[in-house]
């Protein structure tokens, strides 16, 4: 994963993340708008990975957990998308245990049951 963060791809993605939340509003299950996102990406040429396994590293062994990065953004920004009512401290831990074994610097939490979506973006970074 990269070392470095290009803040522009930050942005498109919010902006594309919004642009799905404008179409469909809060109500639905995090796996729409997961879909919906990659439908953006790919229309809007950004490289992306679903549903990335992340290993865990222990005691000089790679093991396989179970847990998997919803979207992997250009190999740089890990998207963790939720559809509940409040963000948890729970979550935003999620998200930083996602980051720390993915190797990616920066991460969003984008929670789709808001009013507006800007109140439902977390971003967090390495």
């Amino acid at each position: 994963m990269s070392l470095t963060h290009n803040p522009a791809l930050t942005g498109q993605i919010i902006g594309l993340a919004m642009r799905v939340h404008t179409h469909l509003g809060p109500g639905l299950l995090e796996s729409v708008y997961e879909r919906c996102l990659w439908y953006e990406f790919d229309h809007n040429n950004v490289p992306y990975a679903r549903q990335v396994a992340l290993s865990l590293h222990y005691d000089s062994v790679m093991l396989d957990c179970g847990y998997r990065a919803d979207l992997i953004v250009d190999n740089e920004v890990l998207l963790e998308i939720k559809a509940v009512e409040t963000i948890l401290p729970l979550h935003e831990a999620q998200l930083q245990t996602y980051l720390r074994l993915s190797g990616c610097r920066v991460g969003l939490l984008l929670n789709f049951n808001t009013v507006s979506l800007k109140h439902g973006i977390r971003r967090r970074a390495l």
